[in-house]
């Protein structure tokens, strides 16, 4: 009788334990799959690392250089802006510009820098832009332009010695216009024209302009500019307008006004606008060219648009 068969519990112990060849290769076979699993997990972690470092140095770079090139792009638009004011001073200004005295070799050259201006402009939907409210200056305009007409009328009448038009500005508000036209005659009254125009969104650069009225101001009277020979006829007018009855002196203080509605309107195109200069084109392509005189407004947000695509 062995041993192990007469003793129960030393042939269960033997039972449980394995042979030394049979624990050996289980142990060889343990081993290498706790390798293979590590080496997976380590290719994988490995791989992924290397794949972070990819995107982030993509990244870095693109950061890198585009930056230099947005600042790059902004000093150019700077630029390009201060060189277009440079050229508005150089032709003499809007005096020049509405007498007829600026020469074509100044046009040509004003018109290339409104153009390389226009290609950087910064504000891709200009029509729904809070930047467009405000008051604006005129310092360059073509055929077309409303206050034209008034030009036109001014300098192809009266010499420049006796009446001329000083500057014309227009505020733009609540998608409405009031384009106002500064006059001066014989250098000692002062009268304003004011064209009032709806408008409407047709797009992102498209706005159209409905001339609603116009308005004739009571001139004023600059006493020190007045002519020795023109005091006792002025004198004389004064006198006789202050004996006008109430209602007609009411009216002539108010100014004449003209109707306008559905006898003027045209189209045209916002090519370039930021907190100061506004560049517009007539449908015959024809540039404006105004400079802010308010403050900008602060935000840069861009409304709801307003127009059907």
């Amino acid at each position: 009788m062995s041993i192990a068969t007469s003793h129960p519990s030393i042939s269960a112990i033997a039972t449980a334990i394995p042979s030394s060849s049979s624990s050996s290769s289980s142990s060889k076979s343990s081993k290498s799959c706790s390798y293979s699993s590590l080496f997976h997990v380590h290719l994988k972690s490995s791989t992924s690392r290397c794949m972070r470092r990819a995107s982030c140095r993509a990244m870095v770079q693109q950061a890198v250089q585009g930056a230099p090139a947005a600042y790059a792009k902004e000093m150019e638009r700077l630029s390009a802006k201060e060189s277009l004011l440079l050229a508005f001073k150089d032709a003499g200004g809007f005096e020049a510009l509405v007498s007829g005295k600026t020469s074509d070799m100044q046009k040509i050259d004003v018109n290339e820098r409104i153009t390389g201006l226009e290609r950087l402009n910064p504000t891709p939907r200009p029509t729904t832009s809070p930047f467009l409210e405000g008051r604006w200056n005129f310092e360059w305009f073509g055929s077309g332009n409303p206050g034209l007409f008034a030009t036109r009328f001014i300098f192809e009448n009266f010499p420049s010695s006796l009446a001329n038009l000083s500057k014309m500005d227009v505020f733009f508000k609540d998608g409405n216009a009031k384009i106002t036209a500064n006059m001066r005659l014989l250098n000692s009254i002062e009268s304003k024209v004011v064209l009032s125009t709806k408008l409407s969104v047709e797009g992102p650069l498209r706005m159209k302009e409905e001339y609603v009225e116009g308005v004739l101001l009571s001139p004023t009277v600059i006493e020190d500019g007045v002519p020795e020979q023109l005091k006792g006829a002025l004198g004389q007018a004064v006198n006789a307008l202050q004996q006008l009855p109430a209602p007609i002196l009411d009216a002539v203080a108010s100014g004449l006004k003209v109707p306008l509605s559905g006898s003027f309107q045209r189209l045209f195109m916002i090519s370039y606008l930021d907190e100061e200069i506004l560049i517009i084109r007539n449908t015959a392509g024809m540039p404006e060219v105004l400079t802010r005189l308010d403050a900008p407004p602060s935000s840069l947000g861009e409304s709801i648009p307003e127009y059907e695509s």
